[in-house]
C-alpha cells in the first residue's frame, strides 16, 4: 500500500474510531467499573469482532449478508436485542457500599470484559456493510491481497485500540469522582444504562 493511500486510510480509521457508538460506550462504562488498565479487555475483544467483519467482507460473505434482508435483521435484531440486555443490566446492578472511596469493580473476570467487547461489535451487521463500502477504495485487485488485508486491518486495529483507550477509556477518569458514593454509582448506572438501550434501539429501527 502506498503511503499517501495509507495516510487516507489512517484517516479514515480516525474518523470512525471517534465516531461515539456502542463500542466507545462499553469502553468507558469498563474503564469506570473495572479501571482504566483492565479496560483493555474489553477493546480486545472488539477489535477481534472488527478483524471478523473484515474477514467475512473479504471472503465474500459480506456480500451475501448485505443482501440477504432475513440475514442482516437476524443479526441486527440479535444485537440490538443484546445492547438493550446490557442497558438494563446496567439499570439493576447494586451500587457498592458508601466507603467515602472510589469504588472499582475489579472482580469482573477478564474474560467476561473480552466476550461482552466481542458481542458488542459482533452484533451489529451495519459494520459489515460499512465495511464492504469502505475496503474497496483501499484495495488493489490486481495487487497482492495479502499483503493489503494485512496492513488493513493492521491499521484498523491498532487506530481503533488508541483511540478506544487514550480516547474513551480516559475519558470515564473524570467520571469516577462519582463512584465515591451509592449516589454517584446509581446516577452512572442509569446514565450508560441508558446509552446502551438507545443505541440498542437506534440499531433496530433505523
Amino acid at each position: 500500500m502506498i503511503p499517501s493511500l495509507w495516510l487516507a486510510l489512517v484517516g479514515a480509521c480516525l474518523l470512525i474510531s471517534f465516531t461515539p457508538g456502542a463500542g466507545a460506550i462499553n469502553t468507558m462504562s469498563n474503564s469506570l467499573n473495572a479501571g482504566y488498565v483492565r479496560a483493555i479487555w474489553g477493546i480486545t475483544g472488539q477489535q477481534l469482532a472488527l478483524i471478523a467483519h473484515i474477514l467475512i467482507v473479504a471472503a465474500g460473505v459480506g456480500v451475501l449478508v448485505a443482501g440477504s434482508p432475513l440475514a442482516f435483521n437476524i443479526i441486527r435484531y440479535g444485537g440490538a436485542a443484546y445492547l438493550v440486555y446490557l442497558g438494563v443490566q446496567k439499570f439493576r446492578e447494586q451500587p457498592e457500599p458508601d466507603d467515602g472511596a472510589v469504588v472499582l469493580r475489579q472482580h469482573e473476570p477478564r474474560f467476561s470484559m473480552f466476550r461482552r467487547g466481542l458481542w458488542v461489535n459482533l452484533l451489529n451487521p451495519k459494520a459489515i456493510v460499512f465495511f464492504l463500502a469502505f475496503m474497496p477504495q483501499f484495495i488493489r485487485p490486481e495487487q497482492p491481497l495479502v499483503p493489503q488485508y494485512t496492513v488493513l486491518i493492521s491499521t484498523v486495529v491498532v487506530v481503533d485500540v488508541l483511540v478506544m483507550w487514550l480516547f474513551f477509556a480516559a475519558a470515564a477518569k473524570s467520571f469516577q469522582r462519582f463512584t465515591r458514593n451509592v449516589e454517584g454509582q446509581q446516577i452512572l448506572n442509569r446514565i450508560f444504562g441508558s446509552l446502551f438501550v438507545a443505541v440498542g434501539v437506534g440499531l433496530a429501527v433505523m
